[in-house]
């Protein structure tokens, strides 16, 4: 079992910077690839970024591709999302997900609340 909590989210103009966490519990945090995912308003749920357990390997989107880096710390069973140059369609809640790993949601069997990102001037 893990139990996920997101922070960091809030409100920031275009072109700006945020860093999401996820901090998890549970002893086997470092065995599950983490995911990012994101749903605005009206929208499905989609994917963002995924890294490995170890570190080593990670998957973006097309849409954040070379501006946000997934990373994780697994002696602080955290895993985090480090946002740059962001765009008003960046505008989401944003969720860390732990699981089997992959872009689907079907891969990630635990989901935290989700925090706020909002993306305006």
């Amino acid at each position: 079992q893990v139990q996920l909590g997101e922070s960091g989210g809030g409100l920031v103009q275009p072109g700006g910077s945020l860093r999401l966490s996820c901090a998890a519990s549970g002893r086997t945090f470092r065995n599950y690839p983490m995911g990012w995912f994101r749903q605005a308003p009206g929208k499905e749920r989609e994917f963002v970024a995924t890294i490995s357990p170890s570190g080593i390997t990670t998957n973006y989107a097309d849409s954040v591709k070379g501006r946000f880096t997934i990373s994780r710390d697994n002696a602080k069973k955290s895993v985090y999302l480090q946002m740059n140059s962001l765009k008003s369609e960046d505008t989401a809640v944003y969720y860390c997900a732990a699981g089997f790993g992959g872009t689907s949601q079907n891969g990630y069997a635990y989901w935290g609340q989700g925090t706020q990102v909002t993306v305006s001037s």
